[in-house]
């Protein structure tokens, strides 16, 4: 009998964590009338636009007691907590709902009624973030087949991306993630040698995207290609525009990172890239109807990681022929 009412937390990480999360909310309706979740207010578009969802509430950072008392109001009779800290342990049970399911081994698990090992700290680096999540549902025997997270763009996101969408073919090509914006040293040339190779293999439009934060990289890349039809649009689409805009692309190409995820749940043609050694492309992997992934290639030097790497010597040197054969596949 499915009754009841269940809250997903997932307060942390990126946008791509929240959404390969959601999946964990497909998995509780097996059981629960509704399922609502709670997230941080930099996640709550993307929640408010996955259709497993009855609610999205928001962790505002107020005190854990006060966060507490609005939850025990909905009267929840299980949460899972897919990012464990001591703030998202210790609120559910304040908040007196009866089973909780979180992550063990942290001085705080005792809080949670069921504790799940993390897989990928016992060595797991192949299975997908969203089966390893699944472990949270499991413990309450729920589960799903359908790994695809799912993401509806509003009207208001579709009037916002016809104002950008060109009457031509078009594809998106996103450079940048976290790393590229804050280190300031992400090079250039590979994307712009990519974004020309796009633009001729199908004969489209290429707009390079980001957030407002990534707009210097991918002005630089458009400049760069020197084409007029290779335009930057970093930051100029809310998250909900950008989903809108891909979704009639005819194909999303670019480095791992929350859009990646975006554009593969609504249906786009999506191409990760996972250029360095310490990437882990089974794991974070997008998950769609068309998908595929471009694993590293590029011999990094010993010890090297996306956070402290000296020269980005992989993303200077895309495998340009190989990432434009993989969207080819997807696209035909």
């Amino acid at each position: 009998m499915v009754d009841g009412r269940a809250l997903l937390y997932c307060a942390g990480g990126g946008v791509g964590d929240s959404l390969v999360a959601s999946v964990v909310a497909r998995a509780l309706r097996h059981r629960f009338g509704t399922v609502d979740a709670l997230t941080l207010e930099t996640h709550r578009t993307t929640l408010e636009r996955v259709p497993d969802l009855d609610a999205v509430l928001v962790d505002g950072g107020e005190k854990e007691r006060e966060l507490a008392q609005r939850l025990a109001r909905n009267a929840y009779d299980a949460c899972i907590v897919t990012w464990a800290t001591p703030r998202t342990a210790r609120v559910p049970q304040l908040a007196g709902i009866p089973v909780r399911v979180g992550q063990a081994r942290r001085f705080y698990s005792f809080r949670f009624t069921k504790r799940v090992v993390v897989r990928s700290e016992t060595g797991d680096v192949t299975s997908h973030w969203s089966d390893i999540l699944l472990d949270y549902a499991r413990a309450l025997g729920c589960d799903t087949d359908d790994r695809r997270y799912r993401f509806v763009p509003t009207p208001q996101d579709e009037k916002e991306a016809g104002d950008l969408r060109p009457v031509t073919p078009f594809v998106i090509l996103n450079p940048c993630n976290a790393v590229a914006s804050r280190r300031g040293v992400w090079p250039v040339d590979g994307w712009a040698e990519l974004a020309r190779a796009l633009r001729a293999r199908f004969a489209a439009q290429v707009f390079i995207t980001g957030s407002s934060a990534d707009a210097a990289v991918t002005d630089a890349v458009a400049r760069r290609a020197h084409d007029d039809a290779i335009v930057s649009i970093a930051g100029r689409t809310s998250l909900g525009a950008f989903g809108a805009l891909a979704r009639t692309a005819k194909a999303f190409v670019g480095i791992t990172t929350g859009s990646m995820h975006v554009a593969a749940a609504v249906g786009c043609p999506t191409v990760g890239i996972f250029p360095f050694q310490s990437d882990f492309p089974d794991r974070w992997a997008p998950l769609g109807s068309q998908t595929a992934i471009v694993r590293a290639s590029y011999p990094c030097h010993k010890g090297d990681t996306k956070e402290r790497c000296s020269d980005y010597a992989c993303i200077a040197n895309l495998d340009v022929a190989r990432i434009v054969a993989v969207a080819e596949s997807l696209v035909r």
